[in-house]
């Protein structure tokens, strides 16, 4: 189950965001019926979850709260239903990020979901080899997902 709330002061197709996420999980093999939540929020709050998380000052686009550390699965051994966690967005701050790479917010947006429910499912990039999985993999989502929607 996918939660999504839009918290903020921005107004975002939440469709999009829910398809990709049924999408992601979908090619990573975890069931449908894992939970996710997906909270926009306004630089405020982002900026008071950072500081209380990551002890790092100013907003961020995208904080992921893994709940039941559960990692992807196989064709044949599907992820079971479980809490995977909380993705917290900041379309403010992924409005900028968009602006500067020339592309439009939901775009921006789809990165950073991705991105975030990577974080959930164990995914780093602390390391370099950790980074080009997590990236590559990333990527491959994101692609796939662009292809799926351009059929819809």
């Amino acid at each position: 189950m996918i939660e999504i709330n839009n918290e903020s002061a921005i107004d975002v197709d939440e469709t999009v965001l829910l398809r990709l996420t049924d999408f992601n999980l979908a090619q990573l093999n975890v069931s449908p019926d894992a939970e996710v939540a997906i909270v926009l929020v306004d630089e405020g709050a982002m900026e008071s979850l950072h500081v209380q998380w990551m002890d790092e000052p100013g907003p961020t686009d995208v904080l992921s709260f893994p709940m039941d550390e559960l990692r992807p699965g196989t064709p044949d051994n599907p992820t079971p239903p479980g809490l995977l966690g909380d993705i917290v967005l900041c379309p403010q701050v992924a409005e900028a990020q968009a602006q500067t790479a020339g592309h439009p917010l939901i775009d921006e947006l789809i990165l950073l979901t991705t991105h975030g429910l990577l974080h959930l499912l164990g995914f780093d990039h602390a390391e370099p080899a950790e980074e080009r999985e997590m990236f590559g993999l990333q990527k491959t989502l994101i692609q796939g997902f662009a292809q799926a929607e351009h059929r819809r």
